[in-house]
């Protein structure tokens, strides 16, 4: 019998980078002639955004936040070392990066061998590392670390793994797709890599082999908005069919943990990604992130309250611009069914990061 490890932190894109560019994202809201005025003006901000802007357009928030977020991946990856697993699936989202136009899977389990990648050579635009645009591979942007486009990383893979759960979940009617070899991505979608990355911030190797498990989290916007950031102008384009549900999300997740419990392997199953982003929530203009709604998803977790969970529907989670958290309701669905709730969590609230950001370690018993 296999043993089980969740944990979950987020993959945020501007963290790679420098605190003085952090709030870029919202500095880009700012700059949408279709925004309203009085939506752009500090003095309706909530007070918690105003502090943080404050008079340096959130140049000096921007180490506080790497600092908060910091304390989670620490404590996230000093987890995985002492559960030292066999392989960890990532359930992590696709933003038009390994699927596009030609197919574009509810659910995928990627069971590559090994890897080396080069993460500033062949990060997408979509990531915020350098692409000079989203068909076309750049790379070399700074980043904190002073790593260079010709800077490589070993990914380990684990297809044996991959396969088995393919197989099993198949076999349990889940239609969950697989591949082999990446299709359009030369490396890994960011939310997989990123999360190796950031668990290795202080970069001491991360020698863990990597089972990415995608989910059409952008649904509606994954092609038509190419899953990031437009203008509010840009509303009018046709969407795309919806993602999965997030019920069906916890149900695979919970599934995949019974087989993971089952099976000879220890796994950590993680979920990669940020709360609500800013930039999908319409209520708010794309200023905001939907920090209320995370907070009570977040609480929920805590208190084991994994029935809100599953009954959370897709219309909600597209309001409030959840739509990557379809990673974490795999992931709470798998601690349901293996009755954990989480030994250690930390919620880092933000206005002007563009996402709240939480880290969890469900610890087994």
């Amino acid at each position: 019998m296999g043993d089980v490890l969740g944990i979950g932190v987020s993959h945020y894109p501007p963290f790679s980078g420098n605190d003085a560019d952090m709030a870029n994202i919202l500095r880009g809201r700012l700059k949408d002639p279709d925004i309203p005025a009085a939506a752009k003006d500090p003095a309706g901000w909530p007070v918690p955004m105003q502090t943080e802007w404050s008079t340096d357009n959130g140049a000096a928030a921007g180490t506080a936040h790497r600092e908060a977020m910091l304390v989670g991946l620490r404590r996230v990856r000093q987890a995985l070392d002492d559960f030292k697993p066999d392989f960890v699936v990532i359930w992590g989202d696709d933003q038009y990066e390994n699927f596009k136009e030609d197919i574009v899977p509810a659910f995928c389990l990627h069971a590559y061998e090994d890897m080396r990648i080069h993460p500033w050579k062949h990060a997408s635009a979509s990531a915020m590392v350098g692409a000079k645009s989203q068909d076309q591979w750049g790379g070399g942007k700074p980043n904190v670390w002073g790593e260079t486009a010709e800077t490589s990383i070993l990914v380990p893979g684990h297809p044996q793994g991959a396969r088995h759960l393919a197989s099993q979940l198949l076999l349990n009617e889940f239609d969950v797709a697989y591949a082999y070899k990446p299709l359009h991505h030369p490396g890994m979608a960011h939310a997989f890599l990123n999360a190796v990355l950031y668990l290795d911030y202080d970069r001491r190797g991360f020698p863990y082999p990597v089972v990415p498990f995608s989910i059409n989290c952008y649904g509606r916007q994954v092609i038509s908005y190419r899953g990031f950031i437009s203008q509010w102008a840009d509303r009018g384009r046709p969407l795309d069919p919806p993602s999965p549900s997030p019920r069906r999300c916890f149900d695979i997740g919970a599934a995949v943990a019974r087989i993971c419990r089952d099976s000879p392997w220890r796994v950590a199953l993680l979920a990669s990604s940020s709360w609500s982003h800013a930039f999908l929530v319409d209520k708010t203009w794309r200023m905001q992130p939907d920090v209320a709604a995370d907070r009570a998803l977040y609480q929920a977790m805590v208190a084991g309250d994994y029935p809100m969970w599953r009954n959370y529907s897709l219309e909600q989670v597209e309001e409030s611009g959840q739509q990557e958290l379809l990673n974490w309701f795999a992931l709470a669905g798998a601690m349901d069914a293996l009755k954990r709730r989480p030994t250690w969590s930390d919620f880092v609230e933000t206005y002007v990061f563009n996402s709240s950001k939480v880290a969890a370690i469900f610890a087994p018993a």
